[in-house]
């Protein structure tokens, strides 16, 4: 919870929506230190581990007092994000009473050969289990097939839920402000690791540089931390790129909407181990001029409709192609923004939200309980 990656941005936005529209949402969780959420259930401690290209948090055994005092809140839905922790949601399914229905959202798609034989080896694990859930939903059709394959069951796509007002706001402030006397403004937004694509982004921008190529006033940011940044820095230098490219660092969540909204292009080239997008969607909604992401299953499921924006970050010529093509026209720029404001509403979280809904809905029909469309409120549990 304390780490901002898509499944947790699933959470909170899912959850935040939730409880506005007047459910009582509980968070059964490992350990988090977060201040601004209520009714937050820490039910065993976080182990730090590596996997799929990222280090992050899993959690450690979750007693069975500790479980049955959550359960014990009479939850009507209880929703797991999957794949899980045998050690802590394995356990909030077991042990969770025939009333409540259980739904899973499955999130990932596994990037090197050891990451997806582990996540078959935690399905074959777990395919007992499976046999329990009353609702099964992916984030993306690509996330949907891996799960059939590793997990041995079938879902339904619901994308991840983006709240995108504040990345609409600030790209009507952007459009108003934007002088086209300025020079043009490439950013990459995320973690400074291989897989992200940054280097790709600069080894296309270096090409350009080569062959002087590159707009007068240019500017490219490339915000983000990681275990790349010194690599990078040393990288933009060596590819001429020194005066041009900006490292800010870290950007806090209330400061994306603005970096985004103020880019004449937002490069994204993820090189893969995608499932979905959310920070593509954010862009696409924010951004005054065009979003080119990486060709990768997650970013295409985000992407369609738009599939001539996708670059394959690995072929630097092709990559540097879109770059120049797109630097040099403002015109194709703004066409471009137009239709991405267009294509991000379907992932607004007014939208997915009501998809969630009617899934929770199904689920406890299933489970022989109350819909949450009823009378009395439902208290879904994330």
């Amino acid at each position: 919870m304390d780490r901002p990656d898509g499944v947790q941005q699933n959470v909170l936005t899912l959850g935040r929506w939730l409880a506005a529209q007047g459910h009582d949402v509980h968070y059964l969780t490992s350990t988090t230190t977060r201040p601004d959420l209520a009714q937050v259930h820490n039910l065993a401690r976080n182990v730090s581990v590596r996997f799929n290209g990222n280090r992050l948090s899993t959690p450690g055994w979750a007693s069975a007092r500790a479980v049955d005092a959550a359960l014990a809140l009479d939850l009507d839905v209880v929703h797991v994000q999957m794949p899980y922790s045998p050690l802590l949601a394995g356990r909030v399914i077991r042990r969770a009473p025939a009333r409540s229905a259980v739904v899973v959202t499955f999130h990932i798609l596994p990037l090197t050969f050891a990451a997806r034989a582990a996540t078959h080896v935690l399905g074959l694990v777990q395919r007992r289990q499976m046999r329990r859930l009353d609702a099964v939903l992916a984030v993306s059709s690509a996330a949907e097939e891996f799960m059939r394959g590793a997990f041995g069951v079938a879902g339904q796509v619901v994308p991840n839920p983006v709240a995108l007002e504040p990345f609409r706001a600030a790209r009507r402030a952007a459009l108003a402000a934007h002088s086209p006397s300025d020079g043009p403004r490439v950013v990459f937004l995320g973690r400074l690791v291989e897989r992200k694509g940054a280097g790709a982004l600069l080894d296309a921008l270096g090409l350009l540089a080569g062959q002087g190529a590159l707009p007068s006033g240019l500017e490219v940011v490339l915000a983000g931390t990681g275990p790349q940044r010194e690599r990078l820095m040393r990288s933009a230098v060596e590819l001429g790129l020194g005066d041009v490219v900006a490292f800010p660092g870290f950007v806090a969540e209330e400061d994306k909407a603005a970096l985004l909204a103020s880019a004449d292009i937002v490069a994204l080239p993820s090189l893969g181990g995608e499932s979905f997008g959310i920070s593509v969607v954010e862009a696409l909604a924010a951004s005054r001029g065009v979003v080119l992401a990486g060709d990768n299953p997650g970013y295409r499921s985000v992407m369609s409709g738009l599939t001539d924006q996708l670059v394959d970050p690995r072929d630097a010529p092709a990559f540097a192609a879109a770059l120049a093509a797109h630097l040099a026209d403002p015109a194709l720029r703004r066409m471009a923004s137009e239709r991405q404001a267009a294509a991000a509403e379907q992932f607004d979280v007014e939208v997915v939200g009501q998809a969630v809904l009617a899934h929770y809905t199904r689920a406890l029909d299933a489970a022989g309980r109350r819909s949450p469309s009823g009378a009395e409120p439902a208290r879904p549990a994330r």
